[in-house]
């Protein structure tokens, strides 16, 4: 019974953080055909999960790197604004293929950098079963496949639903960058004021950002 109490609440963690990470997946595959959207879906998110166990089993040591929280806040503002920028694939094969390996990538990076949030409550549910961590994260695949499948869907017939899913990265890295120990430290007068403000400028940012570098490269694309 202790098990699978311990299993049902690493599932019920991962379902409850899997909503950035198939916004990623979701993002990253947007402009591939369907057969290589669903490799990408399904290789990214295999490796997403994979790379969680990995970040899990070491996240005491992990989480102890100064300002590794708030680097990898920065980082994914810059993937944010990357994936809103509207860059269509080619339909050649070699092309194709890169697009399919930078999108897989991509996700798995996204995914690497939005869990070092979350480990230590995945590490904790496991009670240092690495078994039983590896099950609990092996059964929310599925579930991120099949959300990732549908916000790709929903993206396709709103595009305005691409713009809020990079608001949602951007807000979730500014509370990644709010929350790193040292960022609080440094700013502790103030911290009440950052914790509110951060994400909501960042998320602002990110949609501001990248709506621009979309208008630009389709005033390019008109004058040449």
């Amino acid at each position: 019974m202790e098990f699978l109490a311990a299993l049902i609440s690493i599932v019920v963690i991962n379902l409850v953080l899997s909503g950035d990470n198939a916004v990623v997946i979701a993002m990253a595959s947007r402009n591939l055909s369907v057969r290589q959207q669903k490799l990408a879906i399904f290789w990214g998110s295999a490796g997403a999960i994979g790379l969680r166990v990995i970040l899990t089993t070491g996240a005491v040591f992990l989480l102890k790197v100064p300002l590794l929280k708030a680097i990898g806040g920065a980082l994914l503002v810059w993937i944010a604004v990357k994936l809103l920028k509207e860059d269509e694939c080619e339909k050649d094969a070699c092309k194709e293929a890169s697009c399919l390996w930078d999108a897989i990538k991509t996700i798995i990076i996204a995914d690497f950098l939005m869990s070092l949030d979350n480990v230590l409550a995945v590490a904790g549910a496991s009670r240092g079963n690495v078994l039983l961590l590896i099950i609990g994260l092996a059964m929310s695949i599925p579930i991120i496949i099949y959300g990732s499948q549908i916000i790709v869907f929903l993206m396709k017939k709103f595009p305005l639903i691409i713009y809020v899913g990079a608001g949602i990265l951007g807000w979730t890295a500014g509370e990644m960058i709010a929350g790193d120990q040292q960022v609080a430290a440094y700013f502790q007068r103030i911290m009440y004021i950052l914790d509110l403000f951060l994400p909501a400028l960042l998320t602002v940012f990110v949609v501001a950002f990248g709506y621009w570098l979309n208008l630009r490269q389709k005033k390019k694309l008109r004058e040449t």
